[in-house]
């Protein structure tokens, strides 16, 4: 696409991008100081989404005339991602507008006064230009801009890694690997009753962000998986972390040390991502809100104990509207020792139980573990004998 050379001089220069993810890295390190880390998470988060959205979207409108691009790769992704280098330009036409943007980067030095002491640092900025007619400043503001993030977010979800994350009591921060289980609705050996179930259950949740807003509820969804040992249930969390590309938190509550440190876990975590409690049951012995709150075993002398009114509010009180599109999901083999405030609805919305293993789950099995089809015209002559064990 080649930018009109018609266009009135000079150009009217949007640079929302640069002004303020500029300011935001010249103040970084003082921010540093001041501001808690999982807030500082929070912020630069939002701030990189600024950058992060022109960039996703201008890397499928990349010319092969540009005389010099980036080549990247993530060690966790096979697929080779390409991008602007310094000055270089990329046109673009919306709504018979013709807009240019240009990328931007440079190293700034920072001052930072902390008490009598003076520290000094080199920031790194990156931002784009975007300039256009003026004249359509308004249908580039509210229109524009606006598709450009819708058109990101796609690319983004389509290259997106899924990643599964745990609390380390070292760091004291969330640390993260490259999700790679296998398993997905089409390989779980459910019921077909039980999976159309859970599968149109969490359609539905994603498509419903307006209606959560309207209702004046968090953008949430608990998931209560229940049964005997071995039935597939850590599977389950796995198949729908795959089939929704969301990110696992898996949080152990054992290595929790109170309720304030388990809002500042949370606090870290990322939107469009499912928050998972294995075998709740076992984590940690939580008091009831009746019982008198003893110290968390290696909690910080004069702490708020880890407490089932903490968990609560977290999961379902004022806390939990702290992110959008977030799954949180219980696991237990004990379904009766849990406290019911943890069971009802707004907490955990749906409750699946997980049993052994039905025929149905039984040709699924076959399906993937021999190669038979599990919904052939044509039947294992064994399948009757086997059909009459299972049921019983």
């Amino acid at each position: 696409m080649v930018f009109s050379k018609d266009l009135p001089s000079p150009a009217t220069m949007f640079s929302t991008y640069a002004s303020l993810a500029g300011y935001i890295m010249m103040i970084k390190p003082m921010i540093h100081t001041i501001i808690p880390r999982p807030i500082q998470n929070f912020v630069f988060s939002y701030i990189k989404s600024f950058v992060c959205s022109p960039q996703a979207y201008l890397s499928s409108k990349i010319s092969p005339d540009a005389s010099k691009l980036r080549m990247t790769r993530d060690p966790n992704n096979k697929n080779v991602n390409l991008h602007l280098s310094q000055g270089e330009v990329v046109s673009d036409v919306y709504k018979g507008i013709e807009l240019k943007w240009r990328y931007l980067e440079g190293r700034n030095k920072t001052t930072t006064v902390v008490g009598e002491e003076t520290e000094e640092a080199i920031v790194n900025w990156q931002c784009f230009e975007l300039s256009f007619d003026k004249k359509h400043k308004d249908l580039v503001v509210k229109s524009y801009i606006a598709y450009v993030e819708r058109k990101a977010k796609v690319i983004k979800e389509e290259r997106r890694i899924i990643k599964m994350h745990s609390y380390s009591s070292y760091t004291l921060r969330w640390q993260s690997v490259k999700f790679e289980h296998p398993s997905t609705f089409h390989t779980m050996a459910m019921t077909p009753k039980l999976k159309s179930s859970v599968m149109e259950d969490l359609d539905r949740f994603i498509k419903r962000k307006d209606y959560y807003k309207r209702v004046g509820k968090a953008w949430k969804r608990g998931y209560f998986l229940y049964g005997p040992p071995g039935t597939g249930k850590s599977s389950l969390v796995a198949a729908m972390a795959n089939y929704l590309k969301f990110d696992i938190y898996d949080l152990q509550l054992a290595n929790v040390q109170g309720d304030a440190q388990l809002r500042s876990l949370l606090l870290a975590t990322n939107n469009s991502s499912i928050l998972l409690v294995e075998d709740i049951d076992c984590s940690v012995d939580l008091p009831t809100r009746l019982q008198p709150a003893t110290t968390t075993l290696g909690a910080p002398k004069g702490s708020t104990p880890l407490t089932l009114s903490g968990l609560l509010n977290c999961i379902d009180g004022l806390w939990s509207s702290c992110g959008d599109e977030r799954i949180v999901i219980f696991t237990t083999n004990n379904k009766e020792v849990l406290d019911p405030a943890l069971l009802r609805p707004g907490c955990m919305d749906m409750h699946i139980y997980l049993g052994h293993c039905s025929f149905e789950g039984f040709k699924i099995l076959a399906s993937n573990y021999l190669g038979m089809p599990h919904d052939s015209d044509d039947p294992h002559r064994l399948y009757p004998d086997i059909k009459r064990l299972i049921d019983g």
